[in-house]
């Protein structure tokens, strides 16, 4: 779904490889977005340093200077989304990732529509909530979204990745109903053949660890689940 003209977010797309990154920002045009692009990590510092952007995506292979490190950069500088888009998709690469400060970490080949969701959700989260010095405060709860790092009333709160991804899904989504089918599609992926019961069994999960946070998640009789802010 195209944003609005009035309500039109700049995006930077750092890619090496150019017909990948031509075809990205054509699409990312297509839905709305202004984009700005640059074929190494240099030229995305660089832009970085003159412009706001509303988002950032990172390759990670690229010369001059890596996604890592232009990730690291902008998280001592700016409160601003990140997302990697990689090829590197062992379980250490993406943990790295997050642990250097990306929001969203996402493996090629991938889905564009996929990465039009991410976006957009990330843009609604630093948008629609408050971050103020890289957190995001909700009542007793605190999240670093650069470290997916918890806290319930000062305690850490120890979320697996799927769990996190779940919170922050409701995050983006509060007060509207979800159905088990449509969690699924955004959390574990459209190309998810397991059984629908998983989402149970994780928002179980995310109940036991947030404790008193925990409140704000409502089961919707035949319907799914909502949080309730």
């Amino acid at each position: 779904m195209a944003l609005d003209e009035m309500e039109k977010y700049k995006i930077l797309l750092a890619e090496d490889e150019a017909g990948l990154r031509d075809i990205t920002t054509i699409f990312l045009r297509k839905n709305g977005f202004d984009v700005d692009s640059a074929s190494d990590g240099i030229m995305a510092r660089n832009l970085i340093e003159k412009n706001r952007y509303d988002a950032v995506i990172l390759d990670i292979m690229m010369p001059g200077m890596d996604g890592k490190e232009v990730c690291r950069y902008i998280r001592k500088m700016y409160d601003v989304p990140v997302i990697f888009l990689t090829a590197l998709g062992e379980e250490n690469d993406i943990m790295e990732g997050y642990e250097i400060g990306a929001d969203e970490y996402i493996t090629k080949p991938f889905s564009t529509k996929l990465l039009l969701v991410k976006i957009n959700a990330l843009i609604k989260r630093y948008h629609g909530l408050v971050v103020k010095d890289g957190k995001i405060t909700i009542d007793e709860m605190v999240i670093e979204p650069s470290r997916r790092f918890v806290t319930v009333s000062g305690k850490e709160v120890t979320l697996a990745p799927l769990e996190y991804t779940l919170l922050m899904y409701f995050l983006d989504n509060k007060n509207i109903v979800l159905t088990r089918d449509q969690i699924l599609d955004a959390v574990w992926g459209k190309d998810y053949e397991g059984y629908d019961r998983a989402v149970d069994t994780h928002i179980k999960k995310l109940r036991a660890a947030l404790g008193t946070m925990s409140r704000h998640i409502e089961t919707v009789i035949k319907a799914g689940y909502v949080w309730r802010s």
